[in-house]
């Protein structure tokens, strides 16, 4: 198995449950309180490690009790950390209000993220260069995201994009990228296309290929995924799940499909897996919590139950 690596984002999600939300000025009492460890590229890294992964993840939290809980979470998780602890500033954070009917007010601090800068990046590629696979996202500074993929292509590096949070992309990034994953809100914003249909998908994928990406992996959600290349567009259905909750389904999909590469598996086994982890993620509650272990997905693959 090749050895993989996340650069990406590290958050501790603080959630409040509430009657209702409180007017300007007005203190309630709230009827509930957690707090779980989230962030896109961790969400990667936790997937990974869950799957029995050789996965290492690259980062900055703050020298505070938020960053090094996360730490020892990613111990606990067999994910090898390269993260770097940074002075005066806080860890990633998100503060979450959700209210009765499940709505929520959402208050996110990107802290030690947005300090994953190009320097952090030069400083660790001697501790990363041993890995053959690196799944970026976008909750890092996009000038982190641009270098950080010519750096790896450059080193013959394969270089899988979660494009989200979804923003409009340069060609100095896409031009780097061997697989990109958005889903269809993802691809419209992305390419300016509106997707209705599987030929709108096909359209929207295609410009993402005439920019640079050499694969598009659109994740359709509960209609599983599609592959996209030049001359190929193949879709891959879902397998039968009952799900609860989606949080964090795009990274445990992205998880499975690098796993997938990893293991030298074809483009379609590595989809199925990326199908497999993410809708297995979603029979549990939480993001992290609800991730399937290795076994779990062989399971439901030699089922092979598909919706």
């Amino acid at each position: 198995m090749e050895k993989l690596c996340v650069i990406g984002s590290i958050n501790t999600d603080l959630i409040v449950s509430v009657e209702t939300f409180p007017k300007p000025g007005q203190t309630i009492t709230g009827s509930a309180f957690n707090t779980t460890f989230g962030g896109k590229g961790a969400n990667q890294a936790i997937a990974l490690g869950k799957l029995q992964a050789d996965v290492k993840m690259a980062g900055k939290v703050g020298l505070d009790t938020y960053g090094t809980n996360y730490l020892e979470n990613f111990k606990k998780n067999h994910v090898i950390s390269v993260v770097q602890q940074e002075q005066n500033i806080s860890s990633g954070i998100a503060i979450i209000e959700i209210d009765k009917t499940a709505q929520n007010h959402i208050v996110v601090i990107p802290g030690a993220n947005g300090a994953v800068d190009t320097a952090y990046i030069d400083c660790i590629l001697p501790q990363i260069s041993d890995c053959g696979i690196f799944l970026l996202q976008l909750e890092i500074p996009l000038e982190t995201v641009v270098y950080a993929a010519k750096k790896l292509k450059e080193l013959g590096k394969t270089v899988i994009l979660d494009p989200a949070p979804a923003i409009p992309l340069p060609d100095s990034l896409l031009e780097n990228i061997h697989y990109i994953t958005p889903n269809e809100t993802e691809i419209e914003i992305i390419t300016g296309q509106s997707v209705q249909n599987e030929e709108t998908l096909r359209q929207a994928a295609n410009t993402l290929l005439s920019r640079g990406v050499q694969t598009v992996i659109a994740k359709a959600g509960g209609n599983g995924a599609y592959i996209v290349k030049k001359d190929e567009f193949m879709h891959i259905p879902p397998y039968k799940v009952t799900p609860v909750d989606t949080t964090a389904a795009g990274d445990s999909f992205n998880a499975g499909f690098a796993f997938g590469l990893a293991n030298h598996l074809s483009l379609t086994e590595c989809v199925k897996i990326g199908n497999a982890v993410g809708g297995l993620a979603t029979e549990g509650m939480g993001a992290q919590t609800a991730m399937p272990s290795k076994e779990k997905v062989n399971v439901l693959m030699q089922e092979n139950l598909f919706a």
